[in-house]
């Protein structure tokens, strides 16, 4: 019995944040904090003892949590009524989901500087903007989205494959994109949300010829490393990398892939994806990609971002750093005045990883490419700004942060 008539009170530390209602699905975005629950032990006068209990409570303990300077969303393909392809004796929405969570398991164990987020953890059915959704409110730095491919009956393909955004190439990778982006049709309000794209239309993929991704590069990074390991620790049939138009990657703002695990509708390609060792083997591949990713990349992500997103103004340029704006990338060369131009003119091309990207404007000083940029998104809502030193592109953060870095000696 407390002495004095005085409450007493414990506090319980703990992971879960106090009840709030509606949470629902954002729960995996609430941040990493650890919180003081209050229980008191005496129902005597509390009012002293109140504003300090509050204090308590609302200063979250943040610095007893892990501090997560990564995040990746795992998107496991299909779900719910929607099974995807099916074999024999499999579904590929439950192939997707195990190999999702195993994925996500390894990559907890081993990185805790590193926060995973689901698009799904059960059976169940999720919008295909939503996944893309779920990626960008939580600010993710890489999206990973699990599928297993299939052909029709009488043919035999085996091996994986891993795709980043753009325009097919082949008619073969166009059939996948039709197929995965063939899943917004059983959706309720689909011509409305994506704006009368019809999955099914060859037509409708014209758009990625001239699709604008500032994060290309990392995607095929990343990309080239899963393949890497699929061949090498798996000992997959290495299918290559490829790029075609997936909505789901198109709506993300950060590095972004899918990956097909294999094919569904080859009996022993099924046998595999549906083992606990394929599974394993697959999730593991895909890990030692992520670490492989996560080292390379760490700098850039790591380093002051001077740019447009985070602020910051480094004026001069240093060791021969020119800013330019990029403003369209296409599968073919344009002619000087072509529509696709918008009448912006002069313009500069370069050619990377088989596309030919077009700039305009150049300068040294960061504050005025800056400025260039904002006012061609008016007509290129998705302009970004590229480094070049000595005619070679190189990252802008690492551009931007050098430049700032010269300004301050």
């Amino acid at each position: 019995m407390p002495r004095n008539n005085a409450p007493c009170f414990k506090a319980n530390f703990t992971n879960k944040p106090p009840a709030t209602k509606n949470i629902g699905a954002n729960r995996a975005l609430l941040p990493k904090i650890r919180y003081i629950c209050i229980a008191y032990l005496d129902p005597c006068d509390m009012m002293p003892f109140r504003n300090v209990a509050l204090l308590l409570l609302l200063c979250a303990v943040s610095a007893a949590a892990p501090c997560r300077d990564f995040t990746v969303v795992i998107d496991a393909g299909h779900g719910g009524h929607d099974p995807g392809a099916t074999g024999r004796v499999a579904k590929e929405k439950d192939i997707n989901l195990r190999v999702a969570l195993q994925l996500g398991q390894k990559i907890q164990d081993r990185c805790k500087d590193v926060e995973v987020i689901y698009t799904r953890k059960a059976d169940t059915f999720i919008p295909l903007g939503r996944r893309a959704d779920i990626a960008n409110r939580a600010k993710a730095d890489l999206f990973i989205s699990i599928h297993a491919n299939a052909v029709a009956k009488g043919s035999t393909v085996r091996g994986a494959e891993t795709y980043t955004l753009g325009l097919a190439r082949s008619e073969a990778n166009l059939e996948v994109a039709k197929r995965e982006n063939a899943v917004i049709l059983i959706e309720d309000d689909y011509r409305q949300r994506y704006a009368g794209f019809n999955p099914n239309s060859s037509e409708s993929y014209i758009m990625f010829e001239f699709i604008q991704d500032k994060h290309m590069e990392e995607s095929v990074d990343f990309a080239k490393a899963i393949q890497a390991q699929f061949r090498d620790y798996a000992g997959r049939r290495d299918r290559g990398v490829h790029q075609a138009g997936f909505l789901v990657l198109r709506e993300t703002t950060m590095p972004s892939v899918l990956i097909e695990l294999g094919y569904i509708s080859t009996p022993e390609e099924e046998r595999f994806l549906h083992s606990k060792a394929g599974s394993e083997k697959l999730a593991e591949s895909i890990c030692r990609a992520f670490l492989e990713y996560k080292e390379k990349h760490a700098g850039r992500l790591a380093a002051a971002d001077a740019g447009e997103e985070k602020g910051g103004s480094p004026r001069a340029a240093a060791g021969g750093i020119r800013f330019k704006v990029q403003v369209l990338a296409s599968a073919r060369p344009l002619k000087e005045g072509a529509k696709e131009l918008k009448g912006l003119s002069p313009v500069e091309c370069y050619k990377e990883g088989g596309y030919y990207k077009y700039t305009y404007g150049e300068s040294g000083d960061y504050d005025e490419i800056l400025e260039i940029k904002k006012k061609v998104s008016a007509q290129f809502k998705d302009a970004f700004i590229v480094a070049f030193r000595d005619g070679r592109k190189m990252d802008v953060r690492q551009a931007a942060a050098e430049a700032k870095k010269k300004n301050q000696k």
